[in-house]
């Protein structure tokens, strides 16, 4: 058996069977088959382009199979997507995919679907991605929601809220970049590190990142040591952005309402300790307020980290100058790096996700004292997570005003969010999560 597919195949399983994040789950499966430098990454694109492009293997296997694709044994149809991806969209010659993936279904004891499987994926094998696509999705001009789901394997229902969000003529650039394995992108925490420790070509746009070559980050000094780390530059743009606002009056206390799992409430620590500020970081779920803890290790500029609900956190109302929320949310802006979300989600858990969204700005604005700031972000285009959650505040909240936060990331082009004075970061515009943030003001 081949030790790369075998743990990628386990990867699907724990992501199927036991609710398991691909991101979480993938380095524990390539130590414990001791995968390194380009198995481990071979296995890692497997694994992610799989999940990334379910919805159209799916479609794919469904032509090429006498039966409804439910009634496939899972762990034979989770084989059956490995193969279409290295078939479809890597170059790995047909006999090695379509022979290592018989030889998986039989290593896991369904022998009797070898067959099946090498001549499922040889009719897969006789056309390209392309050709498929273009006969198995239906006519884009009378259901183009139908053909985007299939094309670019996203939910109807997440197809329409992209294209509301971003508009039609960018909604293909948009589907197409979610389906692009990202890259891994690091920080340095000022005050700790420095970029030119760091390697990798510059971040475009955030003075503290670097884009990895390849490798395991874990194994750069810096962020061994805990004075750099992983950190998509979108979310190094929200640090930055709330840093870079003006306050009235004193600039001591912060507060991270939402810490979890702790990449902004570093990246906030660093800057607030260069002013001789100091931040709380609050996290409802303990497991992630551990994070938290670890990610703060040895920082300066920390205050705390407290295990609360921000809907009702332990603090003096008026007390802190600046405030995050980077709130729950569906997540659509971060499907390059967490590939089984758009699987997960559904469209039914919008209604709650928004009411949380503003029950916590609700109660950051309570927290803020007058002239202070706060700034709302998600990793979210969704316009009633954004646009929505903003109007809703403004309405209930005599004292506060909308600042226009795009002089915060003056070197950001074409990042005009759906409000005026808004930010919405892309990942087909700028290479980054598709974080929003919106910057509110406590006049009185």
């Amino acid at each position: 058996m081949d030790p790369v597919r075998l743990a990628a195949l386990e990867v699907l399983k724990a992501v199927r069977v036991d609710g398991a994040y691909t991101n979480l789950v993938l380095p524990s499966v390539l130590r414990q088959f001791d995968l390194h430098g380009r198995d481990a990454a071979f296995a890692t694109e497997l694994v992610s382009g799989t999940i990334r492009r379910q919805g159209t293997y799916d479609a794919i296997l469904a032509s090429c199979v006498d039966r409804p694709l439910r009634k496939v044994e899972a762990k034979v149809l989770d084989a059956l997507r490995l193969g279409c991806h290295q078939l479809l969209s890597m170059r790995v010659p047909p006999h090695a995919a379509i022979s290592t993936s018989v030889d998986l279904v039989r290593a896991k004891g369904t022998s009797g679907a070898g067959g099946f499987t090498n001549a499922v994926l040889r009719r897969v094998a006789q056309q390209d991605l392309d050709t498929w696509i273009a006969q198995v999705a239906p006519d884009r001009r009378t259901a183009p929601t139908r053909y985007a789901s299939i094309a670019f394997s996203h939910p109807e229902w997440v197809v329409d809220e992209l294209s509301a969000a971003v508009g039609p003529d960018q909604l293909d650039a948009l589907l197409a970049a979610d389906n692009e394995p990202p890259r891994v992108t690091l920080v340095a925490r000022p005050g700790r590190a420095t970029r030119d420790e760091l390697p990798g070509e510059p971040t475009p746009f955030s003075p503290y990142g670097t884009v990895l070559p390849g490798g395991d980050p874990g194994e750069v000094p810096a962020v061994a040591a805990g004075r750099a780390g992983v950190q998509d530059e979108g979310s190094q743009l929200v640090a930055i952005a709330l840093a870079a606002a003006a306050v009235e009056g004193r600039d001591e206390h912060w507060l991270d309402l939402c810490a979890g799992p702790g990449g902004k409430a570093a990246l906030l620590a660093a800057l607030a300790a260069e002013r001789g500020a100091r931040i709380v970081a609050n996290e409802r779920q303990e497991h992630r307020a551990g994070l938290v803890r670890r990610a703060l290790r040895g920082a300066d500029g920390v205050a705390g980290v407290v295990t609360a609900d921000g809907t009702a956190p332990p603090y003096r109302h008026g007390v802190f100058d600046r405030v995050l929320v980077d709130a729950p949310c569906t997540g659509l802006g971060a499907l390059r790096r967490r590939p089984e979300a758009r699987w997960r989600r559904r469209s039914d858990d919008l209604l709650g996700l928004v009411l949380l969204q503003r029950q916590l700005v609700a109660a950051a604005i309570d927290l803020v004292r007058p002239g202070g700031v706060v700034l709302y972000a998600t990793c979210s285009p969704v316009l009633s997570e954004t646009r929505g959650v903003v109007a809703s505040v403004l309405e209930g909240h005599a004292d506060v005003r909308l600042e226009d936060a795009t002089p915060l990331l003056p070197d950001v082009p074409d990042c005009a969010g759906p409000v005026p004075g808004t930010l919405q970061l892309w990942p087909h515009r700028h290479g980054t999560d598709a974080m929003f943030m919106a910057l509110l003001r406590r006049t009185s």
